[in-house]
């Protein structure tokens, strides 16, 4: 750097580090190239302004002049001109021979190159776009010398060409890849003569001396050929860029071999050309802060000092790079007037924002009214039938067929008049052409055409309703998708209530549209157009509502579930379940099977309130004080402000650069807080989304924020993955205290109701009570402790506490793990009640200010809303999943132990319930008269209880370690029993005598009863072994796996019995023989279960892999095999193990349990209804002779007592 420069800089020094901000003036230094990523890192690790300030002057005095120059360029662009001022007396005199250039920073080198290239130059008004630029240039780069296409793409406006310019004008870039030169070609919409007048300038210009030919090329084909030619022998290793390519075939006339840049609307243009292809997707609207800086330099201001109107000007018009530029220009005329335009665009009042001198357009709305007066006036009508279409929406061709009862081709030739016109946009999607408007546009004909706007909705539902029928809607017709979405939006604003009614209310319409777009856009339907409806239909609408709601994981999983039998479990009052019910009955005549759940009305819905306010998980949602509000965030970086009751929507603000993982109101609900993956902590104004404060003092992700309760004094907790808590003033800059003890990441906090207290969470397992005043530890609560004494499998031992939530009195705290939601007494550190609803791992938990609710956040994209008095009463009773079921003429009789261990006998048919003791039971079994109930222990003791006095009178400690399964003999008489001491009871307890089977060498998996006194038993030893009863004998020992027997079954012949094994084979023996009859190969998992046919021709086994496979059993060979779908997306089949099976009494029926339950048609081997519990795991299935009553619990302790609809 010259002498005179340094002093210069060093001489105002001062000045500088006390007033710049580096953030934007680095940007512009970088684009220049005189300053790297690595260095402005750097400076961005400095902890205050000035010392950021300090550092980026520190650096530039170790540079050459043209970082000085780069400097005083970049303070002039950001408005800094007094300083500008101070350095201009010290700009070095730049010689061009040296290869540099004093302007902006660019070499002559890259200015020659890009002028020879046709490359347009920067606007007038030029803000960088850093990322993008450097996203381009790093495609680029990835070309590396080879043949390839690089497509930025992006909506009309959004600045891909001003983008596209900007990536290559740079030196190294050019030197490095691009010594051949860049050749840029405007392309444009184009017909083939078109497309043929641009490849012959383009090759005149790489041919200046016509040393190849001096003729033009005659066609396309031949202009291809000669630009091949070119580029590899005259122009190697040159880049070409395709401005605003719009047809894929276009794309072919440069499929040379050439590397390529493009600018596209269309991400798929590419998809007809052959070799590497990268692409950089632009946003349609620029950031708040580069829509700010635009405005800034229009009217000569530091963004700091723009008005707030400045603000709402950007988020009013998307931060539309034209609209943005527009105003501007404007502005820059009418200073004054930031109130008079910012109305103008919130009304629709294009035409009042007038002429300025200095810009190119006479009005706002004169860029798409111009060519609205120019079309004939045969079409013009056809113009303004396009109101009615929504923003972003792409139409196709068909849908305005119908519209206007046209051909295709009159359509298409319509439409392609306002195309010609910038009117209208076109996308080619395979044969067929969508249509769609830009969000100005749409906005100009609403307004325009505000009091035709019913008539033009009532018109297209007449068009539908002469030219199709719901039913006959298919996925193969080209306008089908867009029914399917926009129906019921057009039948809503063309006030048709009662055609909206009969097709929201229809479970046929919403099967068919779910099994196209899911449930998503059909609960947004619901919400949406609820309140214009009736009270009756209202109440309806709250049942398909919250059908949808609590369903939509089922309806969104591939093979596509029976919505008729999803609507048979819903409550009988319900019209989701009439309609089902009706449907259902019409069916079952025609063969089809359907389950009712007859035992249904003893499950409550806990869940008040469900909505979808994100795109992806909700990682955090909060109440605001009064209750009338919820705030929420997420992974799409973004925090969501909605009502509490109704789920509409109040602020939506692009909070953090990274993911936002809470969100906390403020007591006086003035402020938002939110913490980010982004180390950041910031402070939002609620109402207006404005920003208030900034802390960065963690070194990694903030994962928590709370505030606490006064008024008076407001302080803000914080807690992160680098295991620190800090609590903040809001009004300082630093943080308060830091808070250490956590081994692990801190997940959650929250102070006590009188902020004595704080409450955190953590990924080590524990949650630990603080002294806030003097940031002390006060208690440590184990969690996980609690956690495993739940029926969370062994294996899965690792809890992460994710969050907690104090009640209001403060003696409660309500603490989230996984997928389950637990309640704490604080001083005891009992629980109380836990829930669970949500499908996947739950976030967030908080109880409302008056205690009566609290809302819980998940993966599931869900914000449910409970009732806390419901959950604590519903809570108490689940079932274990060890039962016995009896079935006897009409009734069924289940026998079950509680989580509270209290032994149960339920009337299925009734539901009445009768307790009957309390214990710790293993299992339980009736005996089949039903006077007497056994049960097992974890001590090996064995208990009998009459049912008629409901007293213990027998028992028994023989065992010595845990009872596993129990059994009466046919005659009552005698029960017999097995335990993981791998020996088998046989007690006859009227008299008092018993004896031990005693030959396994692993515990016992379970045991069967067969004629004449005889026992069929198997263990994890591998063996199979029959014994007489009677005298205590081993009859027959069959050495039957390699690894552990998992299930038998005996065929009712009672000549045969099957195993399986872990070892992937099942096997069929007689009990004549030591070896198998057959052995079954062919399973990928462990077989897990077994059955015979009534016939004893079949035999069904089911495996770890969700197969199930049916076998010929006197030949072995396999007949049919029930696997699960493939599918892209969703689960398969079968959730996980198959458990279970059991054949209908005429072998042409198969139940299956594991995730849930499936009945298979056994000749075809196809699915024939699959019911799906709440919970997962079935571990078995009880049915009844009849094959019409089934009954099983799932691991949320539900039970399911369920009978075929006749």
């Amino acid at each position: 750097m010259d002498a005179k420069a340094r002093n210069c800089l060093l001489q105002h020094r001062e000045a500088l580090e006390k007033d710049i901000k580096t953030s934007y003036i680095m940007d512009h230094m970088i684009s220049d190239g005189v300053l790297t990523l690595s260095e402005e890192e750097k400076v961005k690790n400095e902890p205050t302004q000035q010392h950021r300030a300090a550092m980026l002057i520190k650096m530039i005095l170790t540079k050459d002049n043209y970082s000085y120059i780069s400097f005083y360029n970049a303070l002039l662009h950001e408005g800094y001109k007094d300083l500008a001022v101070l350095l201009h007396g010290g700009l070095p005199v730049i010689s061009s021979s040296n290869g540099k250039d004093s302007v902006g920073g660019i070499t002559s080198y890259v200015r020659t190159v890009l002028c020879e290239g046709g490359v347009p130059q920067r606007p007038v008004v030029f803000v960088t776009r850093k990322k993008l630029v450097n996203a381009i240039q790093q495609k680029l780069f990835n070309l590396n010398g080879e043949p390839g296409w690089v497509s930025v793409y992006g909506m009309a406006g959004c600045g891909k060409t001003v983008l596209a310019a900007e990536a290559v004008r740079d030196h190294v870039l050019l030197e490095s890849c691009f010594p051949g030169g860049v050749h840029w070609v405007s392309v444009g919409k184009q017909d083939k003569s078109g497309l043929l007048m641009k490849l012959q300038n383009l090759c005149t210009r790489l041919d200046q001396d016509e040393s190849f030919s001096r003729r033009l090329p005659l066609n396309i084909e031949e202009a291809k050929d000669r630009l091949r030619i070119l580029m590899l022998r005259k122009h190697p290793r040159s880049l070409m860029i395709l401005d605003d390519v719009w047809d894929p075939w276009v794309l072919k006339a440069f499929d040379n071999q050439c590397q390529i840049l493009l600018t596209t609307r269309d991400k798929s243009v590419t998809d007809s050309v052959m070799g590497p292809k990268y692409v950089v997707s632009v946003e349609s609207g620029l950031g708040k802060e580069k829509g700010l800086e635009i405005l800034s330099l229009f009217v000569n201001m530091k963004k700091a000092d723009l008005p707030e109107e400045a603000h709402s000007i950007i988020k009013e018009c998307k931060g539309s790079p034209l609209v943005v530029s527009l105003i501007g220009a404007l502005l820059r005329d009418f200073p004054k007037r930031w109130e008079y335009y910012l109305r103008q665009l919130q009304n629709k009042q294009f035409k009042r924002i007038r002429k300025s001198s200095s810009y190119d357009y006479e009005a706002l709305d004169e860029a798409m009214s111009i060519s609205v007066d120019m079309l004939r006036e045969d079409i013009k009508s056809y113009y303004t039938d396009l109101s009615i279409f929504q923003k972003d929406v792409k139409v196709p061709t068909k849908v305005l067929c119908v519209l206007w009862d046209m051909e295709t081709e009159e359509v298409e030739d319509i439409l392609q008049e306002f195309v010609n016109k910038s009117l209208l946009f076109c996308d080619r999607n395979g044969k067929s052409f969508c249509y769609y408007l830009h969000d100005l546009q749409v906005d100009f004909l609403t307004e325009q055409n505000r009091s035709q706007l019913q008539d033009l909705h009532k018109k297209i539902i007449t068009q539908f309703q002469r030219h199709h029928q719901l039913h006959t809607l298919s996925p193969d017709q080209e306008d089908c998708m867009y029914w399917y979405n926009f129906l019921a939006y057009h039948m809503a604003n063309a006030n048709m209530h009662k055609e909206l009614c009969a097709l929201m209310f229809s479970l046929d319409w919403i099967k068919a549209k779910t099994e196209l777009v899911g449930p998503a856009h059909l609960i947004h339907e619901f919400v949406e157009y609820r309140d214009i409806l009736d009270e009756k239909d209202y109440a309806v609408c709250e049942n398909f509502q919250e059908f949808l709601s609590l369903n939509g994981h089922l309806l969104g999983r591939q093979p596509f579930p029976s919505i008729v039998q999803l609507g048979l479990c819903e409550p009988e009052t319900s019209e989701v379940y009439q309609q089902a019910k009706l449907q259902a009955k019409q069916e079952v005549d025609n063969g089809v099977l359907y389950l009712e759940w007859i035992n249904k009305k003893n499950i409550k819905n806990l869940s008040r309130l469900v909505v979808r306010p994100h795109t992806d998980a909700v990682y955090h949602a909060c109440f605001s004080e009064d209750g009338h509000r919820i705030a929420s965030c997420g992974p799409d970086k973004t925090l969501q402000v909605f009502k509490a009751e109704t789920g509409e929507k109040l602020l939506e603000i692009k909070a953090h650069e990274d993911e936002v993982l809470c969100c906390a109101f403020s007591t006086d609900d003035k402020f938002i807080a939110t913490c980010s993956a982004d180390k950041k902590v910031k402070i939002w104004n609620s109402v207006t989304g404005q920003l208030v404060q900034s802390y960065d003092e963690h070194s990694e992700q903030v994962n928590c924020c709370h505030f606490t309760h006064s008024r008076h004094h407001l302080l803000l907790a914080t807690g992160s993955s680098d295991c620190f808590l800090k609590l903040w003033e809001l009004d300082q800059k630093q943080c308060r205290n830091t808070m250490f003890g956590h081994t692990n990441s801190v997940n959650h906090c929250r102070f006590s109701p009188d902020d004595k207290f704080l409450a955190s969470c953590s990924d080590d397992g524990t949650l630990k009570l603080w002294d806030v005043k003097s940031a002390n530890e006060r208690k440590s609560i184990n969690v996980k402790k609690f956690f495993l004494s739940s029926e969370e499998p062994p294996e899965d031992m690792e809890v992460i506490v994710k969050c907690c939530s104090w009640s209001s009195d403060g003696s409660k705290i309500m603490v989230a793990a996984k997928n389950k939601i637990f309640l704490w007494n604080v001083d005891s550190g009992l629980k109380v009640a836990d829930c669970r609803g949500h499908l996947s791992w739950v976030h967030c938990v908080m109880f409302s200010p008056d205690g009566s609710s609290f809302l819980t956040s998940s993966d599931d994209q869900t914000i449910r809303l409970w009732e806390t008095e419901k959950v604590c009463e519903n809570s108490a009773i689940m079932l274990k999943q060890e039962i016995d079921v009896v079935f006897q003429e009409n009734e069924v009789m289940v026998l079950a132990v509680d989580n509270i261990r209290r032994l149960q006998l339920i009337n299925g048919k009734t539901g009445q319930i009768d307790y009957l003791t309390e214990a710790q039971v293993s299992c339980c079994c009736l005996s089949p008269n039903l006077q007497y109930v056994a049960f097992g222990g974890h001590d090996g003791a064995i208990k009998i209880l009459e049912l008629l006095n409901n007293r213990i009178f027998q028992s028994r400690n023989g065992h010595k370690n845990t009872v596993r399964h129990i059994q009466f003999t046919a005659d009552g008489k005698t029960l017999i029993s097995s335990s993981d001491d791998s020996t088998i009871q046989v007690w006859n307890w009227q008299s008092e005598e018993y004896f031990f089977l005693q030959a396994h060498q692993e515990t016992v998996k379970d045991f069967r009863l067969l004629k004449n006194s005889k026992l069929l038993s198997w263990s994890f030893d591998g063996t199979v072994k029959v014994w007489n009863v009677t005298t205590g004998r081993v009859e027959k020992d069959f050495v039957c796996h390699q690894d552990a027997v998992l299930s038998c079954d005996v065929s009712p012949d009672a000549t045969k019995f099957s195993s399986t094994s872990a070892d992937n084979t099942a096997k069929i023996w007689s009990f004549e023989l030591l070896s198998p009859l057959h052995e079954l190969k062919g399973h990928k998992g462990c077989v897990r279960c077994s059955a015979f046919s009534v016939d004893s021709t079949l035999l069904a086994t089911g495996d770890d892999n969700r197969e199930i496979r049916i076998w010929d059993v006197s030949s072995g060979a396999l007949l049919h095999l029930c696997a699960p779908i493939s599918v892209e997306e969703g689960p398969a089949t079968h959730g996980g193990w198959v458990t279970d099976l059991c054949f209908s009494p005429d072998s042409k029926m198969l139940v299956s349990a594991e995730g849930y339950l499936k009945w298979w048609n056994v000749i075809t081997g196809e699915s024939s209804q699959t019911f799906y519990t709440n919970g997962t795991n079935l571990m078995k299935i009880h049915v009844s002779p009849d094959f019409k009553t089934f009954v099983t619990v799932d691991n949320l302790g539900i039970l399911y007592i369920l009978q075929t609809l006749e």
